[in-house]
This record gives C-alpha cells, sequence and structure tokens, in this order.
C-alpha cells in the first residue's frame, strides 16, 4: 500500500489559520460508512445524529505551552526548543532547531533573571541527539519548573498556523484536564461546557480518556509503503471509572464514538489489549498505527477534522470508512470550501 494513495490537492487557502469565535459555529460533514453517503451542517447538528446509549469518549489530556525561544549559551544564537515528552526528573525528549547546531553538550538558555544579573531562568542541556532534529534535553533551573514553563513557554501550534494565538485556552479542549500534550486533540475543540452538557442531557454519556500527543503529529510519513512507516509510542491513562463505562458500552449495545483520532487510537489500543469487552484501568505507551485493512475492535464512530496529505490521520479514517469514500469525502469538503486542520471543520463518520 503506497503513501501516495492518500494524497490529494489542498489550496493553502483552506487551512484555518484561526479559531472562530464560537467554538460550535464551524460546520460539519457527515460520512455515512455504508454506502459512502455525505451529509452538511453546523457541528451542533451532531446532536441529530448520536442517539441516547452512545458514549462519547473524549481524550483529556492538556497542552503544554512547551514551545521555547532562548539562545546558545555560547554564542548568543538563536534556538527553539520544542518539549515532546518528560522522560524522568528533569529530562525531556524534545524537538530543537536548528538542529544541526544542536549538538550534544550544547547548553541553551530561556528568559533572564533580572534580579539575579541577568542569569537563564532556565538552562537545558542537550545530553543525546536522534533523528530529524530530535534530542534528549536535561532542564537546570531554580524555582517549580512548570512555573517557569508557563511563564517562559508559547503553545505549540503546528507548524502550518502562522498566526499567533491571542488567548491560548483555544488551544485547549473545555474538559482538558491531564497536562502533558506537545499538541491539541483537535476534534475536541469543537465542544462547549454546554453543548456537552445538551447531549449528556438526552442520553448520550461523557466517558474521558488520556492520550498526551507527542512526536507522531510532528513527524511526517517519511516512507513509500504504508507498512513501512513506524509510529511514535506516546502515554496514555484509562481510569477504573471509564474502563467501566466503556465495558457496559459494550455490553449495553450502545456505540462508542471516539471524538478524535487520538481517542480513536487509545481505545483500539484497550482492545487489543484486553479484548473488546474485558477492558480494565490500566496506562502505558502505544505505537499502534491504524490503516486500511485494519479491524476495528472498539470504534463504532469517529468524529474528527480534516486532515494533512498522506498522513496517518488520514489513513486511519480510510481504514474506518474506507479509502475512496474517504478521498471523496475530502474533495467534496474542499469543493464546499471547508476549513482544515487543527482550528478547522469537523467531520463525523458514522
Amino acid at each position: 500500500m503506497n503513501v501516495s494513495d492518500y494524497d490529494f490537492d489542498l489550496p493553502e487557502a483552506l487551512i484555518a489559520q484561526t479559531p472562530l469565535a464560537d467554538r460550535t459555529a464551524s460546520r460539519l460533514l457527515v460520512l455515512h460508512k455504508d454506502g459512502g453517503r455525505t451529509e452538511h451542517g453546523t457541528f451542533t447538528d451532531l446532536a441529530k445524529f448520536l442517539k441516547p446509549g452512545d458514549t462519547l469518549v473524549l481524550n483529556d489530556t492538556r497542552v503544554l505551552p512547551a514551545r521555547l525561544f532562548g539562545v546558545k549559551a555560547e554564542t548568543g544564537a538563536k534556538v527553539e526548543l520544542l518539549l515532546l515528552k518528560r522522560l524522568d526528573g528533569d529530562r525531556w525528549e524534545a524537538l530543537a532547531r536548528p538542529g544541526k547546531r544542536i549538538t550534544q553538550g550544547t547548553r541553551l538558555h530561556f528568559g533572564q533573571d533580572e534580579n539575579n544579573g541577568g542569569a537563564p531562568l532556565l538552562t537545558a542541556i542537550v545530553e543525546a541527539e536522534g533523528e530529524m532534529g530530535a534530542r534528549t534535553v536535561r532542564f537546570e533551573y531554580a524555582g517549580i519548573f512548570n512555573e517557569l514553563l508557563d511563564r517562559l513557554g508559547q503553545m505549540p501550534l503546528p507548524p502550518y498556523i502562522k498566526e499567533t494565538l491571542d488567548d491560548r485556552e483555544r488551544y485547549q479542549t473545555v474538559y482538558a484536564k491531564h497536562e502533558g500534550s506537545a499538541a491539541a486533540p483537535t476534534a475536541g475543540l469543537h465542544f462547549t461546557d454546554e453543548f456537552l452538557r445538551s447531549l449528556q442531557a438526552s442520553g448520550i454519556k461523557v466517558c474521558p480518556i488520556t492520550l498526551h500527543v507527542g512526536l507522531g503529529t510532528f513527524r511526517p510519513v517519511s516512507a513509500e509503503s504504508v507498512e513501512e512507516h513506524e509510529m511514535h509510542a506516546e502515554w496514555y491513562s484509562v481510569s477504573k471509572e471509564s474502563a467501566n463505562m466503556l465495558r457496559e458500552a459494550k455490553a449495553s449495545g450502545g456505540r462508542i464514538v471516539a471524538v478524535g483520532t487520538t481517542s480513536a487510537r487509545t481505545l483500539e489500543t484497550l482492545g487489543k489489549r484486553f479484548g473488546d469487552d474485558h477492558v480494565q484501568a490500566c496506562e502505558g505507551w502505544t505505537d499502534i498505527f491504524i490503516y486500511p485493512g485494519y479491524k476495528f475492535r472498539m470504534v463504532d464512530a469517529l468524529l474528527t477534522n480534516f486532515h494533512l496529505p498522506k498522513s496517518t490521520l488520514v489513513m486511519l479514517v480510510s481504514a474506518l470508512a474506507g479509502r475512496e469514500p474517504t478521498l471523496a469525502a475530502y474533495r467534496e469538503a474542499i469543493e464546499r470550501q471547508y476549513r482544515f486542520f487543527s482550528f478547522g471543520d469537523a467531520m463525523f463518520i458514522t
């Protein structure tokens, strides 16, 4: 299976640069798996396609202000560090730019302490080099790391978004809880507390799980063959209460509706680990890669955004809806000028 089979032409003008003022004002394309029929509406129309007994599974990860801008201690040259994953203590996996100039042993300085002669507030020492700009860094600082990160860091918006974000919370879901992500689970950005409450009042259940989005979000598929691509491992956690909800949904015959591809990947990891009706509370690492030919164990329907050409996310959507119906729906979305990617419109596969 070739990666090029998931390519399509996307006008740059359709890449949403800023979020809408009203989270629920996005458009919604509904793709029916049975026959490939499509419908068009607004995001709140999602309520029409859900029914009592359905369980919405939300990824409640919270995005860290993980993009740091600083200088090399030796030369003062400008550098950028994107924190991806805490390894242990003050050691992190990160992406460094410019990667070729940030080698093992390099010291990077961030912020200045005006009360201490302009000394750096945060120092990162590069301990190891990886591929494609990946680095292992260890931080030195005085005080509380998360407070310094909140003060110095910026939200790690994807590289295709050129505009600045005035309100950090607009790149968080309203139900974000557990800090640790290097990117937002963007399908959830469409929900408001009010809309979620209205769904619950109509008999829809809401089930939180956690997957911290990591390096895989920022790395394109470099292999020519889909099967040759390797996913980067990401950490997930499922509580006892949520595991109970998922078992009850399967036992009652209700649909499990994944909100976003991160929720879908976590759910399918659970299905592989426990079977679809024996899910237990757990945590761990997953590098599951879902592409056409995959047999879903947990996910019955999927709410997602519109994704990059040739991305693993388009492949996951195609695994659920079929490659041709998915690409046909994408062409239709482009013709109708839907907004794409993180701050774009939504798609519901049912």
